[in-house]
């Protein structure tokens, strides 16, 4: 899959294809949908697909300060997308002076003079230009004019998430933050996950016996609510079962919030420096201050046991 970060990317002697628009974040069921769709009309037409997405959110930009937590990176993203088969994903730098841009002029200088559009597929809340005034009703109008066709589709996506809400990146995030993992992956598709660096923290892990990898994680990046969780630590290509923990780690009075991943029964792990990410499987419980630290090793091991209950379970 072709990767282009900005419109100068794009080939020259790049011709008609088939586009969707839109911050896709997550690429979550509902995403998954119109994604979908435009990978099988481009197919069907023997022209290659396009997902034009932004960066960064176009809300920090018109708003500074709104910027919402990110279910995934721009990098992720690209994967996920090329596992739907996508051909191309171009990433538009979302400035000041972009977000100035009427509908019309979005058009011309995206979808017309650079990716020679011949049909764009959206949903029906698609929005687009300057002060969101452009609308699918508008993007058809312009279709006539400039000579692509608008499919518009459905993504009207529901399940027990949110006792039946329709799926969205705005769901997933309140699920996240309220703890819901299970709620948010059933919307995800799949394990929400949270990436990093490794850095060194307290150490306190390793002198308990459970060494964490305390990632420093990427900006505007979706945690979890504070608590305890079951999952996989993935390392230089290596996915291994894991005991998350997401807080201040209130035992020892601490006051910034980590994302700290245990790989279970692994020895001698050195991950310091290394990018590495962290897939959310379930919730087991919230943070506690125990009595005692040995209180705290007797529930740290029970932990530990239902985690592994839990990823073989799913595995």
């Amino acid at each position: 899959m072709q990767r282009w970060r900005g419109l100068e990317d794009i080939p020259e002697d790049w011709g008609r294809s088939v586009v969707t628009i839109g911050s896709y974040d997550g690429v979550h069921g509902g995403h998954q949908v119109i994604i979908g769709r435009a990978v099988e009309r481009a197919r069907e037409l023997s022209l290659p697909s396009v997902v034009v997405t932004f960066d960064p959110h176009p809300s920090e930009v018109v708003r500074p300060g709104s910027h919402p937590p990110l279910l995934s990176p721009h990098h992720r993203r690209a994967e996920l997308m090329a596992e739907l088969g996508v051909d191309a994903v171009l990433i538009l730098p979302f400035t000041a002076e972009f977000s100035q841009l009427s509908p019309a002029d979005f058009i011309v200088k995206v979808l017309v003079d650079k990716l020679h559009a011949q049909l764009v597929v959206e949903g029906p809340n698609f929005r687009f230009g300057h002060k969101a005034a452009g609308n699918v009703t508008v993007l058809a109008d312009l279709g006539a004019t400039y000579d692509y066709e608008v499919e518009v589709i459905d993504l009207f996506v529901t399940g027990e998430a949110g006792g039946g809400e329709p799926f969205s990146s705005t769901l997933t995030r309140r699920l996240l933050a309220e703890g819901d993992i299970g709620g948010a992956n059933e919307i995800l598709g799949r394990p929400h996950r949270v990436e990093g660096v490794v850095v060194r923290g307290a150490q306190r892990g390793r002198e308990l016996g459970y060494p964490t990898a305390n990632l420093e994680t990427l900006p505007h990046t979706a945690i979890p609510a504070d608590g305890v969780y079951a999952g996989w630590l993935t390392a230089n290509g290596e996915r291994m079962p894991a005991a998350i923990s997401v807080g201040t780690n209130p035992q020892f009075n601490g006051t910034r919030r980590t994302v700290e991943a245990y790989a279970i029964d692994r020895v001698g792990l050195d991950l310091y420096g290394l990018h590495v990410a962290v897939d959310f499987l379930a919730y087991l419980r919230g943070m506690e201050r125990f009595d005692t630290v040995d209180d705290l090793l007797v529930q740290m091991a029970a932990d530990v046991k239902k985690c592994r209950e839990l990823i073989s379970d799913a595995s």
